[in-house]
């Protein structure tokens, strides 16, 4: 179950209360059961998280993120059902795991020494660096003693903070102004928008920004790197600590925690510089192969058979072979939830990739308002295609309410953004969504079909100029 309410859990008060102490001081909870017996009683595990890009979000077919894959896996492994709990700020997290309000927290947290005076860690699961992020165009500074004087945006309670306290005893000049109601990738955005000169970050979150935003840029790091680690409570029983970090160390053992790191962390930016010169020479050479089975789609599900083919080209440059960092494979890159629910056969063959692409774009078309106008409703429904309708909705939600017009593609794009900000996205339904992806992967996909239709168009042409001329009377 996900939910984003407060987390309450009552204890009985007297005898009750007296009970759970004496287990915790024996190290087990009351009646004997320990910490993993009651979880697994329970049937549910309870973890806590955040909404970032780094950790739990809801993508376009349910919930994503690598500490939701890596704490699915470990209910799975224990033998019971996930139920996430999203902490409305981060700085709230470790506090709430020091007052037992979950039974761990699976946060992308960094260990740190204010930190462990509050809760446990596992071992770490991954490394990162403490980076200090400008703009392109601007001149950085070369290491800390050049930093001095100018002032640091960070996220108010993180252990940036923290960080940047220790170093101001060896760099007394430093200066920071701490953000509240913000996170890391809040703060990385104003920096690429010039509302700040300098954030620091870690570096998978500003690994994961800059597939988007490219003209930030890393100065250096802070420190050595930090080790990131799931959080526990502090407690004499260690039989739910234990487990988690024997199944820490399966997962590092058998190379798919290397193997989930690079499905979220690898070069994965399909947004790279277009050319459009090599899209027209595919279209005499690559796309004769794949038209056949792109009109008859598109005749299936009343699609323009050249917009299934633009979409294919952004998702696969035309190549039935091409496989993402992610492991989604085939020519209109069809995630395996999705090729399930289409009930597909073989996803990866041409003919039911193209064909699973152009049901999928249909039902977006189709779960939208019928009120919305072409062409917008098409330009939304690849939005949602790409996002997932739920967050196109409250981008919808977001345009109303700043009085601009929801069925109105231009207005909506403009919002979209917002759904990666904290400011934004804490107050909708859906939560965080990379919301400059979609109205990026619209742009490019309205430039390829346009282009499509201008050479199909002058295509049919000559060969209609061509066949008059094949009628004509010898002279």
């Amino acid at each position: 179950m996900l939910s984003k309410s407060p987390i309450t859990r009552t204890l009985g008060i007297t005898i009750g209360a007296l009970v759970l102490a004496a287990g915790l001081l024996t190290g087990c909870t009351p009646f004997g059961e320990s910490k993993l017996q009651m979880v697994k009683k329970a049937g549910e595990l309870l973890v806590l998280t955040r909404n970032s890009p780094t950790t739990y979000y809801q993508g376009p077919v349910g919930p994503a993120g690598i500490e939701y894959d890596l704490a699915r896996a470990f209910a799975k492994h224990i033998g019971v059902a996930l139920r996430i709990e999203v902490a409305d700020r981060s700085r709230d997290i470790v506090p709430m795991i020091a007052n037992n309000q979950a039974d761990f927290a699976a946060a992308g947290l960094a260990v740190t020494p204010d930190r462990l005076k509050a809760v446990r860690f596992t071992p770490p699961y991954q490394q990162v660096y403490e980076q200090l992020v400008y703009r392109a165009g601007t001149t950085p500074p070369k290491d800390l003693a050049d930093l001095q004087g100018q002032t640091v945006d960070v996220v108010a309670g993180s252990s940036y903070v923290e960080r940047l306290e220790q170093l101001r005893q060896r760099y007394p000049g430093l200066k920071w102004e701490t953000v509240h109601d913000a996170e890391a990738e809040d703060l990385l955005i104003e920096v690429q928008q010039k509302q700040a000169l300098f954030t620091i970050a870690d570096s998978n979150i500003v690994m994961l920004s800059r597939q988007f935003y490219p003209d930030l840029k890393v100065a250096f790091n802070l420190a050595p790197p930090d080790n990131l680690a799931w959080a526990f409570p502090i407690s004499n029983d260690n039989s739910l600590y234990n487990a988690a970090v024997k199944f820490l160390d399966r997962m590092r053992r058998s190379g798919k925690l290397a193997a989930l790191i690079r499905r979220y962390y690898s070069a994965r930016n399909s947004f790279t510089p277009m050319n459009i010169e090599a899209y027209k020479q595919k279209i005499k050479t690559t796309l004769p192969i794949y038209k056949p089975l792109f009109q008859a789609s598109g005749r299936k599900y009343n699609i323009d058979w050249r917009l299934l083919a633009a979409m294919a080209y952004q998702e696969s440059f035309w190549d039935p072979n091409a496989v993402s960092p992610t492991g989604v494979r085939g020519i209109m890159m069809l995630t395996e939830p999705t090729a399930d629910n289409l009930r597909i056969s073989d996803p990866l063959s041409p003919a039911g990739s193209i064909d699973g692409g152009a049901e999928y774009i249909r039902d977006m078309i189709n779960q939208l308002p019928s009120h919305i106008p072409e062409p917008d409703r098409t330009w939304m429904a690849l939005a949602a295609y790409n996002v997932g309708i739920n967050h196109l909705e409250d981008a919808r939600i977001l345009t109303q309410e700043q009085d601009g017009n929801p069925d109105s593609w231009q207005d909506v794009r403009k919002r979209l953004p917002l759904l990666a900000l904290h400011a934004w996205y804490s107050k909708t339904k859906y939560g965080y969504a990379r919301g400059y992806e979609p109205v990026e992967y619209v742009k490019r996909i309205r430039i390829y079909y346009n282009v499509l239709v201008k050479m199909d168009r002058e295509l049919r042409a000559n060969q209609r100029n061509g066949a008059l001329h094949l009628r004509a009377p010898a002279m």
